[in-house]
């Protein structure tokens, strides 16, 4: 029996940042960004197409997942990893 795939609340919204990371290089924003995704879509019953280009974006930037989130870790205590350039305000304000 095949379980039902679900549709994520913010698919559409993370579609299209994972299409820009499929594109960019990976800078501390783009990283914290591919790290976020694969949190939120880690054990995800759906979207299989945004898991595969994460793991696609993980294996462009020649990255294993642990790397990945040691990175952002040290991104994440040095308060950057959302911080707009020449602005001290935080994205999500």
């Amino acid at each position: 029996m095949k379980s039902e795939e679900q549709q994520h609340p913010q698919y559409h919204k993370d579609r299209e940042i994972v299409n820009i990371l499929l594109t960019e290089k990976d800078t501390p924003y783009n990283l914290a960004e591919l790290a976020r995704l694969k949190i939120r879509y880690r054990g995800f019953p759906g979207a299989r197409d945004i898991q595969e280009d994460l793991e696609k974006v993980l294996q462009k930037w020649e990255l294993t997942e642990k790397q990945l989130y040691e990175k952002t870790r040290a991104i994440h205590s040095q308060g950057k990893a959302y911080k707009r350039q020449n602005n001290e305000q935080e994205d999500w304000f």
